[in-house]
Parts: C-alpha cells; structure tokens; sequence
C-alpha cells in the first residue's frame, strides 16, 4: 500500500476522530500549541487513510503514536515507516503492533494502558473543590519539586501550566496534590488529563480526586471530550477516575522501542 507523509490537518481530524477517545491524544496535537513538533504518516489513500501514525517530537525520547482498531494497516504503515523512526523513541500501540517493529528495534514493554472516557460530569459536579487552587507559570519550579517528591517518573512539561488547566491543594508543606494535562485544545475542543499525583504521606484523604475533579470541571467549560491514560494494573488510580464517571473505552501498550545496529 501507499505510504506518504500527511500535512492537511483537516485530512487527520477527520480521519482520526473516526474513534475520538482511542485519538484523544493526536486530535489535540494538530493544535497550533503542539503542531510544529508533529509528523504524520498515512497509507492507502491520501484524501481517505486506512491508518494515520504521529511522530512527536517535543519530548526526548520522541513519542510515536500508532493506535487503531484495525491491526493489519496500522501494522503495515509501522513496517513501512521503520527506517525512518527515530532510533530511540517511547510508542503507545494498540495490542499486537509492536511485532511490527521487532525487526528493527529491541522492544522494552512497560505493560498494558488504558484509554479512559469521561462521558458525564454528574460525579464531577458532586465533588467539592473548594480546597483546589489554579495553578500558573510562576508555580513551575514549586511544580518541578513536587514531582521529584511525588511522582519521580513522571513527565512534565512546564509549557502546559500556559493553558490554565492545573490544579492543586497546599498545606504547610507547599503543593501535596496536583492534577493537570498533558493535551488541551479548545479549537478542537478535545483535552487528556495528566501529571495527576498526591505526596505520599498525603494520599488516602481524596485530595487526588478534588483536583481531578476541579481540573476536568474548569476543561469543560471549553472542550467537548475529556480523556485519560493510566495504567492498567494501577488499581488505585483507575478506581479514583472511575468514581469520578471515567470508563474504559481501549486497551493499547507502552513500550520504549530502540534501533537494533
């Protein structure tokens, strides 16, 4: 099949919101915010794709997304693309594609995600965030302490406190909750939640699900679809995003992906 690089983000949005919740994260990267760090690669027809795949590239390791439900495009369009991968990078895949790219990079597996959907704000609305504070750019430093508390793999891209949508809880030992995102886009009106933790000493009181909730209370005033990924053996979270009216739409797996010499 054809294999071309893609640019028409009209062609890609309507391509990829064929399955909103599964493309969360690549609906909002054709923002104006995220755009120039994103490649895209189709095959089959380049008015009509069979399969898209991102390349992004404003983290280090660059992230490839390639998520579908239709395993054998997505896995041809992987194959095709491989030389041109960047030698080291982190996939999220849907099951199943990364024996795509077993040829030609060693494949470390860091197990099985979920795609999460927030279909109503009912249990939102109940939750009271009163305590939940607006974060902004002045925070990033106290932000970047935090997580190395909290949450030391966590990925965090000071940029995202420009959009508004962070929330946290301080005590006397500064921020001890936090929820934020990792993808917003009002002019496609599709955000994913992220960077979403409590310090250790402070978890078990719900202040994780005040800011969830107070994050995805203040995103709804401008997007239309709210989603998340966590890991599936990650019982506690999933529970959290659960009582919050979150469902699991699809599975897919995260791996870092290296270029065989």
């Amino acid at each position: 099949m054809n294999v071309f690089a893609m640019s028409d983000r009209r062609i890609l949005e309507r391509s990829l919101r064929q399955n909103i919740y599964l493309n969360l994260y690549s609906i909002g990267d054709l923002d104006d915010f995220f755009w120039p760090w994103t490649r895209w690669y189709g095959i089959g027809a380049e008015h009509d794709p069979d399969a898209v795949a991102l390349v992004y590239r404003g983290i280090e390791p660059p992230t490839v997304l390639a998520l579908d439900e239709e395993p054998e495009p997505m896995g041809e369009l992987l194959g095709e693309l491989a030389p041109d991968l960047p030698d080291r990078f982190y996939g999220h895949l849907s099951p199943g594609l990364a024996a795509a790219l077993a040829r030609d990079f060693s494949v470390v597996a860091h197990g099985e995600h979920y795609k999460m959907a927030l279909h109503t704000l009912d249990e939102v609305a109940g939750v009271d965030c009163s305590a939940a504070t607006r974060l902004s750019r002045g925070d990033a430093e106290e932000l970047r302490s935090f997580y190395a508390r909290a949450y030391p793999d966590n990925w965090f891209d000071p940029r995202m406190l420009e959009t508004g949508q962070y929330f946290g809880i301080r005590s006397d030992d500064g921020l001890v909750a936090v929820a934020g995102i990792h993808v917003y886009s009002p002019t496609y009106r599709v955000a994913a939640l992220g960077n979403i933790t409590t310090l250790p000493e402070y978890r078990g009181y719900g202040l994780a699900r005040t800011v969830t909730a107070a994050t995805c209370r203040s995103l709804a005033a401008t997007v239309d679809h709210i989603g998340l990924n966590v890991k599936a053996d990650n019982e506690a979270a999933v529970g959290l995003y659960r009582s919050l009216g979150f469902e699991v739409v699809a599975s897919y797996g995260e791996f870092t992906f290296e270029r065989r010499r």
